[in-house]
This record gives structure tokens, C-alpha cells and sequence, in this order.
């Protein structure tokens, strides 16, 4: 778990049954402005997928200010003669007091305020590799005590109860769903967890 100045992060990661590589790359980064967090799952598995993942994760972080929309161009241009890759991009603002996520295929996000509503993004189909598509971005409030659970396919839904995110620290929540897990996913699974 790391802790950063006006966040809290903690992360699942674990590569699909058989593989040794991961094909999810995260990255997150924090000033006194913003935090950034970014997932991007490479198409497939094993070590292309990580290679194309990571290429986007490189390339987000050449430039953690740019906005998300220019982030996912990027990253586009990153993959040219790689394998495609979904990605989710989130950005907290702390001046502005609100978030964006900005999206290409199925990495999801999930926010829970801190009265445990919950609300998940629904995304949108398509990957980042072939040429530009359109992209998804939601922008919302930014409330104090909101939890965020950025996710990788292998994450079912089923699996963030509510009970999971009753659980105030970021660690815990982890750990909890680290514990649940079946040793035989069927795909490359990467959960974030963030309290702001």
C-alpha cells in the first residue's frame, strides 16, 4: 500500500492461470493538484500483452499533466506494430473538485461514496491500437471519503460487494478480495483500490 499526500491506494494484481507474465500495467501519480491512475489490459495474454500494456503505461508517464483525452491518443500512437490494449485513465482534481474517467473497452471503474452508494461506469466496447476511437469520459464531484475500484476483466462484479468496500482501509479492501480469489482465474486480474 502506498500513501500518497490527499490518497490512499492499494493494489491486487495477479497474471491469469499459467502465465507468468501479467498482460495489466497500472501506473499512478500524485502532485498537489492532481492523481492520476491508469489500467491497461493487453489483448490476450503472457508477455506480448504485458509488453503492449506497459508501452501504454511508459508513454502515460512521459506526461502525467496532460488531460486524459490526449493521454489516450498517445497511447494509441505507443501501440503502433504491437497488440491492441482496453484502457481506463482516472484523474482526481483536487482544485476543481472532480473527477474524470476517460475509457476505451472494458476496464471498469467503480466509485462508492462515503455514505456506500455505489455507482459503476459502464464501458464502452473497442481497444486502443489500430486507429483513434471514441473514447468514453465521464466527469462527476469529487466528495471526500469517495473510494474508487479501477479494475481488469478478471474481476467480476460480483466479487466488489458492498460488504468489500465497508472496510475503510484501502489495504484491507485488497486483502479481503486477495483472500476470496480463486487460484484459477480465467484471465490476467488487477484491481486498484483508492480512497480520496
Amino acid at each position: 500500500m502506498v500513501e500518497p499526500k490527499h490518497v490512499s491506494v492499494a493494489v491486487y494484481q495477479r497474471a491469469k492461470q499459467g502465465n507468468y507474465y501479467c498482460g495489466d500495467s497500472y501506473y499512478y501519480y500524485e502532485n498537489d493538484d492532481f492523481f492520476i491512475c491508469a489500467l491497461a489490459d493487453g489483448l490476450g495474454s503472457g508477455e506480448l500483452a504485458r509488453e503492449s500494456s506497459q508501452a501504454v503505461m511508459d508513454t502515460i508517464r512521459t506526461n502525467p499533466y496532460r488531460d486524459t483525452k490526449s493521454m489516450v491518443k498517445a497511447s494509441n500512437e505507443a501501440l503502433v506494430g504491437k497488440r491492441g490494449v482496453v484502457l481506463g485513465v482516472l484523474r482526481l482534481d483536487y482544485r476543481n473538485k472532480q473527477y474524470t474517467y476517460a475509457s476505451i473497452g472494458n476496464i471498469g471503474l467503480m466509485t462508492i461514496r462515503a455514505d456506500t452508494v455505489k455507482k459503476r461506469t459502464i464501458p464502452i466496447s473497442g481497444y486502443l491500437g489500430v486507429y483513434a476511437r471514441p473514447l468514453k469520459e465521464v466527469q462527476e464531484p469529487l466528495e471526500q471519503g469517495t473510494k474508487f475500484a479501477l479494475f481488469s476483466d478478471g474481476v467480476i462484479s460480483r466479487d466488489l460487494t458492498y460488504k468489500l468496500f465497508q472496510k475503510e482501509n484501502v489495504a484491507d479492501i485488497t486483502e479481503a478480495f486477495a483472500a476470496k480469489m480463486s487460484n484459477e482465474r480465467e484471465d490476467d486480474t488487477t484491481l486498484i483500490v483508492i480512497k480520496y
